[in-house]
């Protein structure tokens, strides 16, 4: 029988084991124009968080008792529409399981890409990569020149800012939490790269640039917000993505720089992935070419097995992953 992980309860703060349960559950009948999928690869990302509190927001809550959803990589087991075939790998959304029964329209056949596994269209090819490749190039507008300061740099969304950026023509200063995943960022290109476990993020940023930054590229909210607008040059471009600093908290994010949005004209644009469904096309040909030839790369952190998808999860918000953070079935 199928097993999936369920929401049980709401969490407070942080989630725990209590407000979730792995079940077996019945799938449905594979009538006509019905596709059965084994899922292969599980991916688990910051915003399925706000998915489990009971908010109206840009995608439905997880359901109490329901299977929670999340981006998967499967193969085709059985088909009932002509569209896909036994062997077929999919992308989706019926994640957070091992099979999933769903109309065929909820599948999408993975590009053929010469050179790239199937794990990376939930990465650099998938909502990560498009994270990163819209929100820098069109949120922030960034172009050759710019100067771009990341947050999470070491993160999935926040790695493949900084290449994206480099391959761009752009000086990149990231943010990682401690020596060895600023050295990841360093070694994707990054002209300079802050510690925010050593000091101050405000203090170490302005020492980075001195003559400001034209980007910033938010994942994380907080301090490196705060930073951000203290050292913002006019004009300067904010693309926000993300505050994973504060999804677990009922406090408000800290913002003892926003009278200088005025000063500074400076744009903070907020947006999410779905916003560019209608330019894949373009974001598969450029950045499908960055991830064949190598421009761009990835680190995974891999789990192994559906019962541990839980404590990768929680693992994103304690700095577990260098990268994408994935399950594998």
């Amino acid at each position: 029988m199928a097993r999936a992980w369920h929401l049980t309860k709401r969490p407070s703060g942080m989630p725990t084991r209590a407000d979730v349960e792995l079940r077996e559950f019945t799938l449905p009948a594979l009538d006509d124009g019905m596709v059965h999928v084994r899922n292969r690869w599980l991916s688990v990302d910051p915003y399925m968080r706000g998915r489990m509190n009971d908010v109206k927001s840009y995608v439905p809550s997880f359901e109490i008792g329901k299977p929670m959803t999340g981006g998967a990589v499967g193969e085709v087991v059985e088909s009932r529409d002509p569209s896909f075939q036994p062997g077929d790998v999919v992308v989706h959304m019926a994640g957070w399981r091992d099979e999933a029964v769903e109309p065929a329209g909820n599948f999408n056949k993975l590009p053929a890409i010469p050179g790239v596994e199937p794990q990376a269209f939930l990465g650099n090819l998938g909502l990560t990569g498009g994270t990163a490749y819209f929100g820098l190039l069109d949120a922030a507008s960034a172009k050759e020149g710019d100067i771009v300061f990341v947050s999470a740099a070491a993160g999935a969304v926040g790695s493949a800012v900084v290449q994206i950026a480099k391959a761009k023509g752009m000086t990149v200063i990231g943010s990682a939490g401690g020596t060895e995943k600023c050295a990841f960022v360093k070694s994707l290109g990054a002209d300079e790269v802050i510690d925010y476990k050593s000091g101050p993020v405000v203090k170490s940023l302005a020492a980075a640039a001195p003559k400001g930054i034209d980007v910033y590229f938010d994942n994380v909210g907080g301090d490196h917000l705060d930073a951000a607008l203290a050292v913002a040059k006019q004009n300067a471009r904010f693309a926000i993505c993300g505050m994973i600093e504060g999804y677990n908290s009922a406090e408000p994010t800290c913002l003892r720089y926003i009278m200088r949005v005025i000063a500074m004209r400076i744009r903070l644009q907020g947006f999410i992935y779905t916003d560019y469904m209608g330019r894949l096309g373009e974001f598969y040909q450029e950045m499908g070419g960055w991830v064949a030839s190598g421009k761009v790369k990835s680190r995974d952190t891999v789990i192994e097995g559906l019962d541990h998808t839980f404590d990768a999860f929680l693992g994103l918000f304690t700095g577990a992953n260098t990268g994408k953070m994935l399950v594998k079935l």
